[in-house]
């Protein structure tokens, strides 16, 4: 398992996570099952917007003696009850009650990101504020029941309002190739714009965890997805894990079977997690754009041109980290030769050999 730490909060956090929504539908032993084969894996973030509150005892028994080494995500909207079905609201009583319910089935009493629960229109940010919703949430962070405070939303314009508060510590945000590039029910603003919310995350040390890798399995399908042919998961983990600012993927899975599918992403070889067939269908506000596939490699001069430029666009978003990860690269940008193998090979018609003379120039003067 590969690790990435939350900087605001210092969590280390499995580069995959789990999504519970299909998870009790091959019944109690199989789940727990699951759910332990997981952890032995090394995965050990959780989301808990559950289709169903049967998946909540559930990690009640699979994790009862290594609560410590595990992180849930629990969303103060979400509404649950002894055999109920997933509810959202923004009213307190019904949020608490909820949330108490919850607790008690994980057998917990601290949650580690307590969420504001799919906030995707402004008036559901103000509903939140006038409810006393998120006074429950910031009583239930003071008296430390909730250790971090995270976001969940589809719409990145309302998340960079609630970004500007200073109080979110993850966003969960539905990141993909197909609503990158304005393509799906939840594909919310331009391609620059989307690009710009990772960028900022990562410049402020607001960790992203990923819902709805694989556009509720568009991707997947070759009659549905908007490139015109089936992306594999791979592709579509591989492409969510090299945007700016992302912690960790929370696909689904029902089962072990699932599970050990989705493990072998890491032993897949680079081939497979190649996701450079979007370059098909490339938006004009993108296109130029490198997206860090490193689908130029190799380049003849050694230059890690991917790296290069994820650290060239953070620094530019105001992220002073990214500037010294830069200068700490074995072979920066000085060292590219103009050859222009990058550029022919590049499916985003990048001109790499100016950008790579752009950011020493850039570095050069800081």
């Amino acid at each position: 398992m590969e690790y990435r730490v939350n900087r605001r909060t210092g969590d280390r956090i499995s580069v995959l996570g789990l999504g519970t929504s299909s998870l009790t539908g091959s019944g109690e032993a199989e789940g727990l099952e699951t759910l332990r084969a997981a952890f032995e894996a090394g995965i050990n973030y959780f989301d808990l917007a559950a289709a169903e509150s049967a998946a909540f005892p559930l990690f009640g028994k699979a994790f009862a003696g290594v609560r410590e080494q595990v992180r849930y995500q629990i969303h103060f909207g979400a509404v649950y009850g002894d055999g109920k079905s997933y509810g959202w609201t923004t009213r307190p009583e019904a949020i608490r009650s909820s949330v108490d319910w919850q607790l008690r089935a994980l057998g917990t009493d601290y949650i580690d990101y307590g969420f504001l629960h799919c906030l995707d229109e402004e008036s559901d940010w103000e509903d939140y504020q006038k409810s006393g919703a998120l006074d429950f949430l910031l009583e239930q962070k003071k008296a430390g029941v909730v250790r971090h405070i995270g976001l969940s939303s589809h719409t990145p314009s309302l998340i960079h309002k609630i970004l500007d508060t200073g109080l979110v510590d993850q966003l969960m945000f539905s990141l993909n190739p197909a609503y990158d590039y304005q393509h799906g029910e939840y594909a919310n603003g331009s391609g620059a714009e989307r690009t710009a919310l990772y960028r900022r995350c990562e410049a402020e040390g607001v960790g992203i965890s990923v819902m709805k890798p694989f556009a509720g399995g568009q991707l997947l399908d070759k009659s549905a997805s908007p490139f015109g042919t089936a992306l594999t998961q791979y592709q579509c983990l591989q492409y969510a894990l090299d945007r700016p600012g992302v912690l960790t993927v929370l696909p689904g899975v029902r089962d072990r079977e699932d599970l050990e599918r989705l493990l072998d992403f890491f032993s897949a070889p680079e081939a497979e997690r190649d996701y450079s067939a979007i370059s098909a269908l490339t938006p004009r506000d993108m296109e130029g754009v490198c997206v860090y596939c490193n689908h130029c490699q190799p380049c003849p001069a050694g230059l890690d041109v991917g790296l290069i430029n994820k650290y060239y666009d953070l620094a530019r978003s105001g992220d002073a980290l990214a500037a010294d990860h830069y200068r700490n690269l074995s072979l920066q940008a000085d060292a590219c030769v103009s050859c222009g193998h990058c550029n022919r090979r590049c499916p985003f018609h990048v001109d790499q050999v100016a950008r790579m003379a752009e950011i020493r120039d850039y570095f050069a003067q800081k």
